[in-house]
């Protein structure tokens, strides 16, 4: 006796499935080598300093760093525009305006906050991560050195950096030519342009150098970021006061990094240091741009002492 096996039609049917191959396959897409790599780090290092590809709450720093940046340029050219419109009814609005905004140099002094925050945690979030929980191991199982490893972070914390150095005082250009307050001329454009390109990556190089100095010695982002800002706001305190109270030599602001990259921009723009404290001689730009390097070569050497002795597991 035979037994048939009905098949009801309306079941689901169980997926199809085979097996090709076992084991692994080569990789047969774009081999981009080194360069390749070290332009990934730094495509997804941008990523992780806006906060894109992640919650809501990792956007809320970059989007109020960057208002902070931002807002105090654009309420400049706005009462330049004012000041303006104030001129046309017989009032003299450009007079007003003028003794109001800030140059170009002094600019920077209303976005300190924004440049500074920016800079104490931008590093610690792209270096210290990365040690702690053994991500460093995977970058570097690609082709990729430490050397390039560290260039590539740079290269992205200097342009996260750079965003609220120099695009403010490109901002504060614009509106100040369309509104008549602007450089005349090409060359006087031109130079303009060079000397705030100069002047914003005078501010971020130093400060991201130092930042990351910092991070590549713990792999705690906290710890990071609040021993930067000691350096920037508690040294300068200090230094401050044995200068002004104590009387010693003023070339102590050598080592005040609050104050050193604007000094550095104020004698780009070749304009008198606003930080001199009545009686004081003025630093001449040879020694501050010596102590502009030695802070710069300083910060260099403990990121590479640092990173040729940290254990590496792939």
């Amino acid at each position: 006796m035979s037994a048939e096996l009905s098949v009801d039609p309306a079941a689901p049917q169980a997926p199809s499935a085979r097996i090709l191959e076992r084991g692994y396959r080569r990789y047969d897409g774009p081999r981009r080598g080194a360069s390749g790599a070290a332009r990934s780090v730094i495509r997804h290092t941008v990523q992780r300093c806006l906060g894109l590809h992640r919650p809501a709450r990792a956007k809320v720093f970059p989007i109020l760093t960057l208002l902070l940046a931002y807002v105090p340029t654009v309420i400049y050219v706005g009462i330049t525009v004012l000041g303006n419109r104030l001129q046309r009814q017989g009032v003299p609005g450009r007079e007003m305006v003028n003794q109001f905004i800030p140059t170009y140099a002094s600019n920077y002094l209303q976005v300190v906050l924004a440049i500074l925050l920016f800079a104490a945690f931008v590093a610690p979030e792209v270096l210290c991560p990365d040690r702690r929980t053994g991500m460093l191991g995977l970058y570097l199982s690609a082709p990729l050195t430490r050397t390039r490893y560290l260039v590539a972070k740079a290269a992205a914390v200097l342009a996260m950096v750079s965003i609220v150095t120099v695009g403010p005082p490109v901002i504060l250009l614009v509106g100040y030519a369309t509104q008549g307050f602007g450089p005349d001329g090409l060359a006087d454009w031109v130079g303009t342009i060079v000397r705030i390109l100069g002047a914003g990556l005078a501010v971020s190089v130093l400060y991201s150098a130092v930042s990351l100095a910092i991070s590549s010695i713990t792999s705690r982002k906290a710890a990071a970021s609040a021993a930067f800002l000691a350096l920037i706001i508690g040294l300068p305190s200090l230094l401050t006061f044995l200068v002004v109270a104590g009387g010693y030599s003023t070339t102590l602001r050598l080592g005040d990094l609050f104050t050193l990259p604007y000094e550095a921009v104020f004698r780009i723009f070749e304009e008198p240091s606003p930080f001199l404290v009545a009686g004081e001689e003025e630093l001449s730009a040879a020694t501050v741009w010596a102590a502009y390097a030695a802070w710069l070569a300083a910060s260099v050497g403990v990121i590479a002492v640092s990173y040729r002795r940290v254990q590496v597991t792939r």
